[in-house]
Parts: structure tokens; sequence; C-alpha cells
């Protein structure tokens, strides 16, 4: 059976998505994204400098955006910040665990939590985490990975221009609503070699092609006019692919 993601219906006004979201220590994009998500989530969480952003961005208006938790060792918050959300009621986790990232610590918190209070979500969004340090940028991939086996929920990571997410072994169809689809997409082989990739939907298909590094990696390509793109591979791929700005 294939796995079905829509990435980008979190973004859309209307739908009925119930999203977990997750605040990284980085510039988020501005306050109309955030709302919007925020809106559609049932628990909401920060990433220990992530409440930084989350303060700043909001301005004004931060009293009615207060995440549930924020966790981290807390090198990275700022002590106001901190004392603002401790007073507003947001519940503060410790986690100083340094063989794992602050991204993967929460990711891990706010899917336990999901899984404690048996709530129903349709996927886990997170804001941050594809700019800024290039290891960075690459311990998100890192953590999408460490995470399959705590969810079969679609995890997006979206930042400024770009959402990934992880496609598993086997078949996945992606549908994105066609005046959401953007100029480019591509499929990347991480952890390890894809020797067997066969795909619709897009300008570039692949038929039992082998991706890794050295050989092929599928960058730069575009979805077709159908908005519903196939994926059967025999080991993950990290999916990426333009994120239009909000209408």
């Amino acid at each position: 059976m294939a796995r079905e993601y829509r990435p980008l219906d979190c973004l859309l006004h209307t739908g009925s998505e119930k999203l977990g979201l997750l605040i990284l220590n980085q510039p988020l994009d501005g306050p109309e994204r955030l709302q919007l998500l925020w809106s559609k989530s049932l628990i909401r969480a920060c990433a220990d400098g992530g409440a930084n952003a989350l303060y700043k961005c909001m301005g004004n208006s931060r009293d009615r955006f207060i995440p549930d938790f924020i966790s981290g060792d807390f090198d990275s918050i700022e002590k106001a910040v901190q004392e603002y959300y401790k007073e507003k009621g947001s519940y503060f986790i410790e986690t100083p665990d340094q063989n794992h990232t602050d991204f993967t610590k929460a990711l891990q918190l706010l899917l336990q939590r999901v899984r404690d209070h048996n709530t129903k979500i349709d996927m886990v969004v997170t804001l941050g985490g594809l700019s800024g340090r290039f290891d960075q940028i690459l311990a998100s991939v890192e953590t999408l990975y460490q995470t399959r086996p705590l969810t079969n929920l679609p995890l997006y990571v979206i930042q400024g221009s770009s959402l990934i997410c992880l496609l598993r072994e086997g078949k996945s169809t992606i549908r994105v609503d066609k005046d959401l689809q953007g100029s480019w997409c591509g499929l990347i082989p991480v952890g390890e070699p894809c020797y067997h990739v066969t795909t619709s939907g897009l300008k570039w298909n692949l038929s039992d092609a082998q991706l890794k590094f050295g050989t092929l990696v599928s960058t730069s390509n575009k979805m077709d006019e159908s908005g519903v793109v196939t994926v059967e591979t025999d080991a993950p791929l990290v999916w990426t692919m333009e994120v239009p700005r909000l209408k």
C-alpha cells in the first residue's frame, strides 16, 4: 500500500489538517506562515532557542502564541524569553544529551506526547532547520532519518522557499494542489544508496534508476501538470520542493 503525502496542504487556509508544530532556533519567515500553521496545530513546541524566534516573530501578539513545551539544554534561549514563557505556562523539559541535536530531542518528545495523549494529528511540521550552517542543515536531514522507527506520520521541515520530508522505502504518492505547485523539486538519497527508483508525475522521470552520490542525484526536477507524483524506492529518499508564498 502506498504512503500518501500532501506536503503543502498545511499551508492552505482551507482544509481540516491537524498538526504537531515544532519551531527551531532559526529566524522565522514571518508571522503569516506561523499564524496559519499555529491555527491548525494541536500541539506546539519549541526547541531551545526556537523560543527566541517565536518571541521575536510575534511581537505584540506573542501572548496569543504560547508553546505547550520548550525543550533543550537551554544554552540558546534568552533569559528574558525563558522567564516570559515560564510565566505564561509553557512546560520546560531539560534534555542535556549531547549525542542528539535539540531538533531530534524535541521531535522525540513531541511524538511521545502525541502517543501518550492519543492525539490525532495528520502530520508534524517543523519551521527552521534549512538555512545557515551547512552542518546543521545536514543534521536536520539526519533527524528525519533517525525518527523513522518512532512514527509513520509525515514529517515536514519548512524554511524559506524549501520543504523536505523523508520518503520511506516502498511506494509513495505525493499530491500537490496545482495552485501551490512550485517550479522545482528533487529526490536525494540519504543514509544509503537507492538501487531501484521509479517515478511518475515528474518532468524527468526515473525508471528503475540508481540514485546515489557519484552516480545520479535528482535535483532541479519539476512536477508535471497532474499534481501527483509517485515514487517507488528500495531505500529512503529525501523529497524536496519549492514552497510558494502565502496568498
